[in-house]
């Protein structure tokens, strides 16, 4: 009898610390973690809630994804509309607080010459300007990579038809093949359509600012020709300079050219403007909605 009574003693004390040792474990009262892990694995999210741990927290501080979307950033801004283009095409300031000692600087004719173009895009970089590049289609077809190239560095493409071929004597259905087929590859390419247009030899009429004008492109010939196009290779980037600097003048519409001689008299030119105060539109900063 007392023998059994000792045996029951024994497990009786046995079962008493196994339940101590455990109450030690235990979590604490009102501990939610059942519930946290297993929302966690229902949402992959959870682990990025403020009831995560402080070292995942720590490890992966990051704002929320839809926060990071809901602010762009500074190079997304729209850039703000300074100036228009009056009916010769030149540009005013849009406001008096605005400078009119700019110029527009614009290349037609490419993209055709690597060596060129990327002569043109660096001395645009080490003077901190941007240029419009009026593109040809046939050119863009034969050349796409430099056409990425000028997007690439933050360039900016304009339309000046696919052939080059005078518009002002073609039927309207050709010149919207023209403009509407460059349109395409250049959208194709770069993920946007240009948004300036420039007809061949200057020359359009009320047909063709209509079509041009409804590919939602500002239409624009230049009040400041470089003559570039009439030297002959070699060329003399001196003539280039003094052409431009002679018939210069507030919100100029310069147009030049993708040849040897111009790339070398740019950073030259561009000294000189800089030199005598005029700044660099850029593009983006033209108001398209408003032609005088």
């Amino acid at each position: 009898m007392f023998k059994r009574m000792t045996a029951s003693l024994a497990v009786l004390l046995g079962a008493a610390l196994v339940a101590a040792a455990c109450s030690q474990q235990s979590v604490p009262s009102g501990s939610n973690l059942p519930q946290e892990s297993a929302l966690a694995q229902e949402s992959p999210a959870a682990d990025q809630s403020p009831a995560a741990s402080p070292v995942l927290q720590q490890e992966e501080p990051t704002a929320s994804p839809l926060a990071e979307e809901a602010t762009p950033s500074p190079s997304e801004a729209p850039t703000a509309k300074l100036y228009k283009m009056d009916s010769v095409y030149r540009f005013k300031p849009l406001d008096k607080g605005t400078t009119d000692k700019v110029v527009l600087l614009t290349f037609d004719d490419g993209p055709h010459n690597k060596e060129v173009l990327t002569s043109l895009l660096d001395t645009l970089g080490k003077h901190k300007a941007k240029a419009i590049f009026f593109v040809n289609g046939y050119r863009v077809k034969a050349n796409p990579d430099l056409l990425t190239l000028i997007h690439e560095r933050g360039q900016t493409i304009g339309n000046h038809s696919w052939d080059h071929i005078n518009l002002k004597k073609e039927s309207a259905a050709k010149v919207e093949q023209q403009v509407a087929d460059v349109q395409d590859s250049v959208m194709k390419l770069t993920g946007e359509a240009p948004k300036f247009f420039r007809p061949p030899y200057g020359s359009g009429n009320d047909s063709v600012k209509e079509i041009v004008k409804n590919h939602g492109m500002l239409y624009m010939t230049w009040s400041n020709g470089s003559l570039d196009w009439e030297q002959k290779s070699p060329g003399d980037p001196d003539k280039v300079v003094a052409s431009v600097l002679e018939q210069l003048h507030p919100g100029a519409n310069i147009l030049m050219h993708e040849l040897a001689w111009t790339a070398e008299a740019l950073d030259k030119l561009l000294t000189q403007l800089e030199d005598k105060g005029y700044g660099f539109i850029d593009p983006a900063a033209i108001d398209t909605d408003l032609t005088n």
